[in-house]
């Protein structure tokens, strides 16, 4: 149901097949015809989508839209803010199937001043009042230039789980134009998705042999080295490597690693099958044997045993979908994800549980079906139990050198998982993290007007040390701007690099290290306008090896000129998937959206009590929204961590798996053995004699097991950990834990057996025929 749920994402739509994207490629060559993009971004420039459907007739729809902008509305005493809002033209649902259900999907995102509503979203705001032609009052405080009066033009279904993107809020697109019309002819200005609808002649590899000829012919601005692609919607969750995306991405790998684990449980399951019953099948041979000899031949018995097989799988599935049923809120604590049940049985999944449930019935007794059948039935009504043991015995040693193949592989793993998610929180990331309570403003232009009287009275509480202000922070959503800064030879060499608005309190309050020049300083009012400070990795980008270099040479930056001032230490300011990138942080106070407070006593809630009712004097229009830096920066690892739950629920599912079947293995070749250890006991062989006489067999086994698995292992645990910039070597010492565990468990198993049948009296096997 995971994997399914992963791989429907974006399957409710019923053009599917016919949706696309522009993706926005950039490279520093300007030979666009043949030189592949340096990275790929979804968020691009809006004159794109007009230009695309007046020059592509096969286009049938483009639909664009900006966001996902957070914005403050109220109705009544009722103040929210909303942080998954999209400014979206008007053709949004002829493209996308989001079921309208009030209101005129044609009219509803056409006028200014329109907002469609989900369902949840509504309630919010209206409880059961009809909120159609009702009216929510937008971002009261004038952030964003967001203020107005929306009027509520629709009410549509819940976005579902498994799309792409999601929002609960929709502002017609016309709003945004009204506020900042000339930007939808700038081909340079990056803060829109545009998305379209083809018909059934479009040919992608066609559209795209047109795109340079198309670029040559209608962007008017100097951008070299700017290429499009159209990217498939059906693609887009699983398989898109494009940055900038509008909501979160899946990954194939993950759901190849689940599937994987899923089949490895499963094979194990008829491991255990296919072992006991070979093992047991000297105990029916006189059966065999008997019915041979009044008539029955090879093909009824392998039909009869072949039956019995799919008879226990058909009772085992019945079990499995009740416990399924049962667990699923279970599976939405463990995967964030809910699952309906009725929506698993399609027509096609029936189909395929039903062709599991018959392949596993004959895969798991096929092997002692065909076995079984073929014996002779003078020999097997001749033949001694001793004589008969060995049949099968290498097949099942064989068996069991698989199963804990398996299990090792599945221990390894989750030990380098958990490794690796401990290296990713307690990597120091450059800069501090810990009691960093953030207040979240949302640019809020009466707040940043106010920024130095909330820092003296912010700072006048005893349990805060310091406050800043920022823009952006570790973790969160920055811009990218285009830097120009002087090079070694005297010219002015052109970037584009993240950038922090940040205050003149940002880089010490953080923590960060300056390792050339200076921080920016209230003793310098210049540091205002013609100031810069950049990180190590944007020195390097600029050509400066030895990063003290760049201070003092020119820069211009968003209308500003001036000097680099100074170099802060990379620190990670994104997720430890990837590496330090250039950054540059400009001293922009007023474009601030967060604050940092930076708290030095354990009483935590007091804290935020005092640091509410300092708000509330303050800015009593906006609400007061905090988190803590450290959870919001680690919130880029949710999908890691639940990658980690689940690997470690099902590594153990199935160790316990191979434990069973090696405990029923165990106690059979216990019980073939009684009179042997009864007589050995008799001649004086004690309990420790007997139980490694029972065990040392099995733990050849799993030894074999373990140089099997090591190597599969560290090439498996070595491509997963390839998605880390920051990952963990993996030293020999895990192997050794897993198969030592391994080996543990094996013992463990097989000697909670061997002590039993050890210390049972010998007279009572012996005397028994």
């Amino acid at each position: 149901m995971y994997v399914q749920d992963e791989l429907y994402y974006d399957q409710y739509h019923e053009k599917k097949d016919r949706i696309y994207r522009v993706i926005h490629g950039f490279s520093e060559s300007s030979e666009s015809d043949n030189v592949k993009p340096d990275y790929y971004e979804v968020w691009g420039n809006a004159p794109v989508g007009q230009a695309l459907a007046n020059d592509f007739p096969e286009i049938e729809k483009i639909v664009q839209f900006s966001g996902r902008a957070d914005i403050l509305l109220r109705k009544g005493e009722k103040m929210f803010q909303e942080e998954e809002v999209f400014f979206m033209d008007s053709t949004a649902f002829d493209v996308f199937s989001w079921k309208l259900l009030k209101g005129d999907p044609n009219t509803a995102l056409v006028a200014p001043f329109s907002i469609v509503l989900t369902e949840s979203t509504a309630k919010k705001y209206f409880g059961d009042e009809d909120p159609l032609g009702k009216t929510l009052e937008g971002d009261e405080s004038g952030g964003r230039s967001n203020k107005g009066i929306y009027t509520v033009t629709g009410i549509m279904e819940d976005v579902p789980q498994n799309s792409h993107f999601k929002f609960n809020t929709l502002i017609s697109m016309s709003t945004f134009k009204q506020r900042r019309p000339e930007i939808f002819d700038w081909w340079g200005y990056v803060d829109f998705y545009t998305y379209f609808l083809v018909n059934e002649e479009f040919n992608p590899e066609a559209f795209q042999k047109k795109v340079p000829e198309f670029l040559a012919r209608r962007v008017e601005e100097n951008l070299e080295g700017y290429h499009i692609k159209a990217e498939p919607l059906e693609d887009i969750y699983l398989h898109s490597s494009a940055l900038r995306q509008p909501g979160e991405l899946g990954s194939m790998s993950n759901i190849y690693i689940f599937s994987v684990v899923g089949l490895f449980i499963l094979f194990i399951a008829i491991i255990n099958f296919m072992n006991l019953s070979t093992a047991r099948s000297m105990d029916r041979a006189k059966e065999v044997g008997i019915r041979k000899s009044i008539g029955a031949d090879r093909k009824g018995l392998i039909f009869q045993f072949l039956g019995e097989s799919l008879i226990i799988v058909v009772i085992s599935s019945i079990l499995a979908f009740a416990l399924v049923g049962v667990l699923l809120p279970l599976m939405k604590e463990l995967t964030d994800k809910s699952f309906d049940f009725t929506h698993f049985f399609s027509p096609s999944t029936i189909s395929i549980l039903l062709l599991c449930i018959v392949g596993i019935g004959f895969l798991a007794g096929s092997y002692p079906a065909f076995v079984l059948s073929n014996f002779k039935p003078v020999a097997i009504l001749k033949a001694s139990a001793a004589g008969n043991q060995s049949r099968g015995v290498s097949l099942r040693k064989a068996l069991v050198v698989f199963q804990f193949t398996l299990s090792i592989i599945l221990i390894s793993g989750t030990i380098i998982v958990y490794t690796q998610m401990g290296h990713i929180l307690e990597t120091n990331l450059g800069f501090d993290q810990e009691r960093m309570l953030v207040v979240d403003y949302n640019y809020d232009e009466q707040v940043n007007e106010k920024l130095d009287n909330l820092k003296h009275e912010m700072e006048s509480i005893p349990s805060v040390a310091s406050m800043a202000a920022a823009r952006s922070i570790p973790g969160s959503h920055f811009p990218k701007a285009e830097t120009s800064i002087e090079s070694e030879s005297g010219e002015m060499r052109h970037e584009t690099q993240p950038i922090f608005q940040v205050d003149v309190d940002f880089i010490p309050h953080m923590g960060l290290e300056i390792v050339a020049g200076r921080g920016y300083s209230r003793d310098f009012p210049s540091d205002l306008d013609n100031a810069l400070v950049i990180n190590e990795s944007a020195a390097r980008q600029y050509g400066y090896s030895n990063t003290a270099d760049v201070v003092g040479k020119k820069f211009t930056q968003w209308g500003k000129e001036g000097k680099v001032i100074g170099v802060v230490k990379d620190f990670n300011f994104e997720s430890l998937h990837k590496k330090v990138e250039p950054l540059t942080l400009m001293l922009e106070r007023f474009a601030s959206r967060y604050l940092i407070l930076k708290v030095n006593s354990n009483d935590i809630q007091s804290t935020i009590a005092s640091v509410e009712s300092v708000w509330k004097s303050i800015a009593p229009h906006r609400p007061f929204l905090y988190s803590f830096l450290d959870e919001d920066f680690n919130k880029q690892y949710i999908a890691d961590f639940r990658f980690r739950r689940l690997f470690t629920i099902f590594s153990v599912l199935a160790i316990f798996i191979s434990c069973l079947g090696l405990l029923g293995l165990a106690t059979y070749t216990a019980e073939s053995r009684t009179k042997e250890i009864g007589i050995r006991k008799v001649l004086g062989a004690g309990v420790t004699n007997i139980v490694g006489l029972l065990s040392k067999d099995f733990i050849k086994l799993v030894l074999i097991a373990i140089v099997i698995a090591t190597p599969i292992a560290w090439y498996a645990m070595n491509l997963w950990l390839q998605d880390f910039a920051f990952r963990i070597k993996v030293n020999w010492w895990f192997f050794a834990i897993s198969g030592f565990l391994a080996l543990v468990v094996a013992l463990f198993t097989v000697s909670f057996q061997s002590v039993k049948t050890a210390l049972m009296n010998p007279v009572n096997s012996l005397k028994n025929e």
